[in-house]
């Protein structure tokens, strides 16, 4: 794939298995999600008639994303990491794409089978109605939650939602779910500069969630679901390293580290796009 030159992209390989359908993509991060996935890309199958899936796979090893399986699924594309980093640099590999294809929207959805596609249309819906960023959430009216873990929750409710909600000036409720949508527009606004490199873990989520709201994008939670298996917690953040990585995300949205650094003194004076709702 050819991209601007000032887009820092982690090398990857495009495998697609059929043609730009609609104006909208569902793009999915994973990495040896083994049944989970599959079970998932069954389940998305009938929104196949309204949207493309795009599956964004870190380097998976496990025989999950078969290619025979992926096409009788509809999945549009397969684009593989070839190159370092984690979820950000996942979703800035999905972005680009989405963007050089011309799709009008993204929306993402973690590829553990966790949460509810079937909210999908929802998040089409808010993005025609000229919503930029929409948030998906189980503790807003309508939204549901099973089986999360009491720390999971302890954390964001306690910590992560109040923090980021101060930071960006807008309250959120469910700020560490993956399920959201995002507008062409707030993905090519440079003042965001989304493909960079220093997003290489899980610092994008985050400062999306902050920068939208603060440069002037109709940002807008709606509910969903989410369940946990019982059991043991399947997660890819290890308890210790994780957490703190997470942490430290925090912390330097605070000191505004993830600015793009030729526009830091404009990013709080400039509002391109309507209001929050």
């Amino acid at each position: 794939m050819s991209y601007p030159k000032s887009w820092e992209v982690p090398k990857h390989e495009v495998l697609e298995l059929c043609p730009k359908a609609h104006n909208y993509c569902v793009c999915i991060p994973v990495i040896n999600e083994g049944d989970k996935i599959r079970k998932q890309l069954e389940k998305l199958k009938p929104y196949t008639s309204t949207v493309d899936i795009i599956i964004l796979d870190g380097g998976s090893t496990d025989n999950s994303l078969d290619h025979k399986f992926l096409i009788e699924q509809n999945v549009r594309a397969l684009i593989t990491k070839k190159d370092k980093g984690k979820l950000s640099a996942q979703l800035r590999m999905g972005f680009a794409y989405a963007m050089n294809e011309g799709y009008e929207g993204v929306i993402t959805i973690d590829g553990n089978n966790k949460d509810s596609v079937e909210s999908i249309p929802s998040f089409i819906k808010e993005l025609k109605e000229g919503y930029d960023f929409i948030q998906g959430s189980r503790y807003v009216s309508g939204g549901k939650e099973i089986n999360t873990p009491l720390s999971r929750k302890l954390a964001i409710k306690l910590i992560h939602a109040p923090y980021l909600s101060l930071l960006a000036g807008y309250r959120y409720t469910d700020t560490t779910n993956g399920f959201r949508g995002h507008s062409r527009r707030l993905i090519l606004d440079e003042r965001l500069a989304v493909f960079r490199d220093i997003f290489n873990t899980y610092e994008l989520l985050a400062y999306l969630s902050v920068k939208a709201p603060r440069l002037g994008y109709k940002t807008k939670e709606i509910p969903v679901t989410r369940e946990y298996p019982k059991g043991k917690i399947p997660t890819k953040i290890s308890p210790l390293k994780g957490n703190l990585l997470l942490l430290q995300i925090l912390l330097n949205l605070l000191f505004n580290k993830y600015d793009k650094k030729d526009n830091l003194k404009n990013n709080q004076n400039k509002n391109s796009v309507g209001g929050n709702t």
